[in-house]
């Protein structure tokens, strides 16, 4: 009898414990690509699953973006997918990208207690060990951990987000604007950010709606031909 209730309280403690995340597991977003003159490119996907926990109770995010957009000439065709802990913490990381006649593959694991993460190119390719700061994630886990962020009223400080290579990530308010999703007017926050990694920079327009999700609307990504939006679909 004591040992059920000892078991019952150490299992309310620790969810009371688990931090509160504005997504929910089986989340799926879908946006239209768009050139910035309207026309239609192609589309893109975000989804948020979550594990069942293990025999300590923990749990892992699994974290998965798609886009297939097209221009004449120029091709986007990316995967990504991320697996984190219940911190938000990378565990790994897979980039398929072809942007043009630009490909990649690769495999990123991260090791947290070690601070390090092993970047493997598939395929054939070399590896590469990069120094990550304490918690360290990939880029598509980073999105996440910002409406986190958000939905508890603050802005991520900048910091070093593993993309292949070390990039460093700040953002700033840059106001709010009011804009149609799926034909209803939403309130968003928008976001500038800046992303410069070793050899490149780049800077983009997040719109994140006001609700308790936190849900990205609209996104303004820089390319090779231009920019252009992800804005999120009707269901």
């Amino acid at each position: 009898m004591w040992n059920w209730l000892a078991a019952l309280t150490l299992a309310a403690v620790s969810a009371a414990a688990q931090p509160s995340l504005p997504f929910p597991p089986g989340e799926a977003l879908e946006y239209t690509v768009n050139w910035p003159s309207g026309l239609s490119l192609g589309k893109a996907k975000f989804t948020a699953a979550r594990s069942d926990p293990d025999e300590a109770g923990r749990t892992q995010w699994k974290f998965t973006f798609d886009i297939d957009a097209a221009i004449p000439g120029f091709h986007v065709l990316d995967n990504y997918q991320a697996a984190a802990d219940g911190e938000l913490c990378s565990i790994r990381f897979l980039k398929k990208l072809q942007h043009g006649k630009r490909v990649a593959n690769e495999e990123i694991t991260f090791d947290q207690q070690a601070r390090r993460a092993q970047r493997k190119t598939l395929g054939g390719g070399g590896t590469s060990t990069l120094e990550i700061p304490e918690c360290g994630r990939d880029a598509l886990t980073f999105l996440y951990f910002l409406r986190r962020e958000l939905a508890r009223g603050r802005i991520p400080p900048p910091q070093r987000v593993v993309f292949g290579a070390l990039y460093e990530v700040s953002l700033r308010s840059a106001g709010s604007e009011t804009v149609l999703v799926r034909g209803k007017p939403v309130e968003a926050d928008q976001l500038a950010v800046t992303v410069k990694g070793p050899a490149s920079e780049a800077a983009f327009l997040v719109l994140v709606a006001r609700d308790e999700a936190r849900t990205p609307v609209r996104i303004t990504v820089p390319l090779e031909p231009g920019s252009f939006t992800m804005e999120l679909a009707a269901e």
